[in-house]
């Protein structure tokens, strides 16, 4: 989300790191880049004024003048202010409330209102251990029900039946009524929306607080709208109270500048960030490790986070047993490894998490999905015998791979030689140990795989 801002910061800040003295001249300078990236972030204008005043009051007094590397001070009060404006520290949910808490959830039509809230279900119950149930109140969207009912089912969450000849009011009565009986631990309340905000849309979902008397009340909102975010955020803010943001669609195409103004308009936490489209895809909202993302320093701790609840510890730990056997790293676990990059997003996500590597990280987008599709179709396209096997493969078996996973013969050729390269690799890892460092090394294999 935030590579060209990341990228322009990067390069700005970068000239000042081996200043042995700032003085205010070329502090202005660094100013006015940070100014017209976060500009050309789309972040909101009274932000960007008040991020750079801060800056500045901070840069030209004692703190960098005292220290003794005025370029890293400069990166330090920059860090701080962005934390600053994103908020400080992780705000969770305030769920310790007579059960079924609920949580409401607010927004514009197509923000992500209905995925959201199977998300944060799914979260809540893995992460958590929470029992949780959802609802729609939105009567009004074609299929919004059904859509919440087959999402919820996918994802094993429980759903509360409704149907569009209800009151919104009399389905949120009869959900958390439901969901005590059930003894759910937390009810999520789908909302309609609309394309703009309008007076009767704000006055029902007002009403509606009124009737369920939310213990969060979450704004969900599109990253892709930049700045046009913390204006509709604000919109609701001054008729709901809110609680927190879930900002979505983080993923895609959008240059942060909902991040970056959606905390200091409303005054309220983001909360999670929706990274993608799958079920898992939610991510708690870190103000400092986006902070460091963003100044190309990398997130180990959420990247280590990751790997935690999207590893398959069962397959990790039948792979760990065989190497350390002395048994071969054959072709079908190479695919298992494979797969498991792909739950972690895959190498752009992974390298936009290292330290130093997150200007790569849309470089390789492309490479990797386009790698992993294609190593799994070539691995695929073998038999059982050539996978467990892999030096029986021929010439001529090679072109029937090849043929299969509609692929070339060097790129099977290619895929065995990373294969080999693995399998050293793996045998040299046995002694040294951990999932991790597997992984590390898969992402270096795959580098080269185009």
């Amino acid at each position: 989300m935030f590579d060209t801002l990341t990228e322009r910061l990067s390069k700005t800040l970068a000239s000042l790191s081996g200043k042995a003295v700032l003085s205010e001249d070329n502090i202005q300078g660094t100013l006015r880049e940070v100014r017209m990236a976060l500009l050309e972030a789309d972040v909101a204008l009274p932000v960007v004024k008040d991020f750079v005043d801060q800056v500045k009051a901070r840069a030209i007094g004692v703190e960098v003048s005292a220290s003794l590397n005025p370029g890293q001070a400069f990166l330090k009060i920059v860090n701080d202010e962005l934390i600053g404006v994103m908020g400080e520290a992780s705000a969770g949910l305030e769920l310790n409330v007579q059960p079924p808490a609920i949580v409401l959830l607010a927004g514009l039509q197509g923000a992500g209102k209905t995925t959201s809230a199977v998300k944060l279900a799914h979260w809540l119950q893995s992460r958590d251990d929470k029992k949780v149930m959802v609802v729609s109140t939105d009567v009004y969207r074609p299929a919004a029900i059904d859509q919440l009912r087959t999402l919820a089912s996918e994802a094993g969450v429980a759903f509360c039946e409704s149907s569009t000849d209800q009151k919104p009011d009399a389905i949120a009565k009869a959900a958390v009524s439901e969901a005590s009986k059930q003894f759910m631990d937390v009810l999520i309340v789908d909302t309609a929306g609309r394309l703009a905000v309008d007076e009767a849309m704000m006055a029902e979902i007002a009403a509606l607080h009124g009737t369920v008397n939310p213990t969060e009340t979450l704004f969900v909102v599109d990253a892709m709208t930049g700045q046009d975010a913390a204006n509709t955020a604000k919109a609701f803010a001054d008729v709901l109270p809110l609680t927190g943001v879930i900002l979505t669609k983080a993923d895609g195409d959008a240059r942060g500048g909902a991040a970056l103004s959606v905390r200091h308009i409303t005054g309220k936490p983001i909360k999670f960030m929706a990274v993608g489209e799958k079920v898992d895809a939610l991510d708690a909202f870190y103000p400092d490790r986006i902070a460091s993302r963003i100044l190309g320093m990398g997130d180990v701790l959420s990247l280590i986070e990751e790997a935690e609840h999207k590893i398959d510890k069962k397959k990790a730990g039948k792979l760990a047993k065989k190497i350390k056997k002395g048994k071969k790293f054959d072709l079908n676990d190479f695919r298992d490894q494979i797969q498991q990059m792909n739950n972690m997003g895959g190498v752009a996500n992974l390298m936009d998490k290292m330290p130093g590597m997150g200007n790569l990280g849309k470089a390789s987008e492309a490479v990797s999905d386009k790698s992993f599709n294609q190593m799994e179709a070539i691995i695929n396209s073998m038999t059982p015998g050539e996978r467990r096997y892999p030096d029986s493969i021929t010439g001529s078996r090679k072109r029937r791979i090849a043929g299969g996973s509609g692929t070339q013969v060097q790129d099977v050729n290619r895929l065995l030689k990373q294969h080999k390269q693995m399998q050293k690799m793996m045998k040299k890892l046995s002694k040294k140990g951990g999932m991790a460092n597997m992984m590390r090394g898969l992402q270096g294999q795959l580098g080269g795989f185009r």
